[in-house]
């Protein structure tokens, strides 16, 4: 009766074997023969049971324990409820993440356009006699060369994507 009433109380707390172990500081193999009958725990491990089962040594003592199931589909449901909220959290910070990198990015361009537009060219006036005024000027010049040709596109593409971001919240 005792090894019957652990079994039941056991499972209805949806708990395993090895999880009531470890909460006992016992094998699971002892677990297995207080449920099997081959022996039966001492007083003070009894009590410890009750406390960690939340029943009374009573119960355990009393007569045979109907087996109630775990009600799993509240159970799962719970966990997938948690999980679709987690999932949400990190589609949120996402989104805001990338609406940041997309503002970001066309203050950069922005920046640089105006930088650009401020120093006026000044490569063209440099001597490039100088090898290393005229590496330095055909960087420049090809640095802004490209960046006025992909600039705008790229404006437009991180506007364009601000504005798909913010009617998705």
């Amino acid at each position: 009766m005792l090894n019957e009433n652990i079994k039941a109380i056991r499972k209805s707390k949806g708990l395993s074997q090895q999880e009531l172990a470890v909460r006992l500081n016992v094998v699971r193999q002892t677990i297995s023969k207080w449920e099997q009958g081959l022996s039966v725990p001492d007083s003070d491990m009894l009590v410890l049971i009750s406390e960690v089962l939340e029943t009374p040594v009573s119960t355990f003592l009393g007569e045979t324990i109907v087996e109630t199931k775990v009600d799993n589909l509240k159970v799962i449901s719970e966990k997938l409820e948690v999980i679709n909220l987690q999932l949400a959290q990190r589609k949120s910070t996402r989104r805001k993440l990338l609406n940041w990198l997309l503002i970001s990015l066309c203050a950069v361009i922005v920046t640089i356009s105006v930088i650009l537009i401020v120093i006026n060219s000044p490569y063209l006036g440099w001597d490039y006699g100088s090898p290393e005024t005229a590496v330095l000027g055909v960087v420049f010049h090809s640095f802004e060369w490209l960046f006025v040709r992909a600039a705008p596109i790229i404006f437009i593409g991180t506007i364009i994507g601000i504005f798909l971001i913010q009617g998705k919240e």
